[in-house]
């Protein structure tokens, strides 16, 4: 999973991550942390932190998110705001808004919802509807053909 451009999340080795939700744990409720925080199993509800989150591959997340960064490999339903970097990696899907700094998405994968960019999110920023779908000589076509 690249990180290349999230320094922050470089940092996530096993001793900088404060909670990891594995793959067999289910979470509802409001999810609150200061700290780094990785999510391979489900959580339902709200998560925030004051850091950096990270959703792999096969995750399940329904709930609002808040993050001062974000890396997305599984699926999120519900919105998102990144104060700084919101990462799509190619196996990501994401049914909601997202509120971002600086967004990076790459090919393959699938942001259904409102983007808000700027240099502080929320504050100004370029608001723009995303439809997921894939470039090909320069034009859009839909997946909802």
């Amino acid at each position: 999973m690249s990180t290349k451009h999230m320094p922050n999340m470089d940092k996530m080795g096993g001793d900088d991550v404060e909670t990891i939700v594995g793959p067999s744990v289910r979470v509802e409720g409001d999810f609150v942390s200061q700290g780094n925080i990785v999510i391979e199993g489900q959580v339902s509800g709200s998560i925030k932190t004051e850091k950096n989150l990270r959703v792999e591959q096969g995750a399940k997340i329904a709930a609002n998110v808040t993050a001062d960064s974000a890396l997305i490999a599984g699926e999120v339903k519900g919105n998102i705001k990144a104060m700084n970097t919101l990462e799509l990696t190619p196996s990501a899907r994401v049914d909601g808004d997202v509120e971002v700094k600086t967004l990076i998405i790459a090919a393959g994968a699938a942001l259904n919802g409102r983007c808000i960019m700027g240099g502080d999110a929320g504050l100004n920023g370029a608001k723009t509807r995303v439809k997921s779908g894939s470039y090909e000589d320069n034009n859009l076509i839909s997946k909802e053909s």
